[in-house]
């Protein structure tokens, strides 16, 4: 094709472009393609048209271009029932006990349980427990048995507030064997403002994605 096609295009795509008062700046449509398509057949050289496999090619073009908005399009509304899927299963987990992967909780009745997971049995397992403003409040020992252990907390020197657990567990030869932390509580709540739902456990705000099973 010519020059001349090109121009002509793609001033008729701006001249429309221009007469919106609504939108400073537009996007590519799939009308749009076609347009520049007939524009380029409108306005080619009689005497140097276009040849057809370079037709051919645009036209592929314009298939795939069409192809992957349709993808995207059902992508989002996969995804959208998605959340919703996510968000409705999180509802059954309101007022049920459940096990989460975190190393945040509140206090309950005075005192905090927390868990946590070895991949093999450790040697030394050093706890420490930290307030809100990360001062240290409780420092101390636990079980090294391979998989899960739990560790509670009996509260003292406590101000109220959160408290997160750090655990340092290693075998004979000084390899950390801890996998992760978790925190036993009852399901209060769920906050879908995000579009990864979280659920309320022990006042603390946990992924449901993080949620290892349900106890009671």
């Amino acid at each position: 094709m010519t020059v001349s096609a090109v121009s002509s295009a793609t001033t008729a795509t701006t001249t429309t472009s221009s007469s919106s008062s609504t939108s400073s700046s537009s996007s590519l449509t799939s009308s749009d393609f076609l347009s520049l398509l007939v524009s380029e057949l409108q306005n080619q050289d009689p005497l140097n048209a276009t040849s057809t496999t370079d037709f051919i090619n645009q036209l592929t073009s314009y298939a795939n271009f069409t192809q992957q908005q349709s993808i995207n399009s059902n992508m989002s509304s996969l995804a959208s029932s998605f959340s919703s899927l996510v968000t409705l299963n999180s509802v059954n987990y309101i007022g049920h006990t459940v096990e989460a992967k975190t190393d945040t909780s509140t206090l309950s009745n005075g005192s905090a349980t927390f868990g946590y997971s070895l991949s093999s049995a450790a040697s030394n397992v050093s706890i420490s427990i930290s307030d809100s403003s990360g001062n240290v409040v409780y420092t101390g020992t636990g079980t090294g048995s391979s998989g899960s252990n739990t560790f509670t907390w009996d509260g003292k020197d406590s101000d109220g507030g959160k408290y997160t657990i750090s655990v340092t567990a290693t075998d004979s030869a000084g390899n950390s064997v801890l996998n992760y932390t978790t925190v036993t509580g009852t399901v209060t709540g769920i906050d879908t403002s995000t579009s990864t739902p979280s659920l309320t456990v022990n006042g603390v705000a946990v992924s449901a994605a993080n949620i290892l099973g349900v106890t009671s």
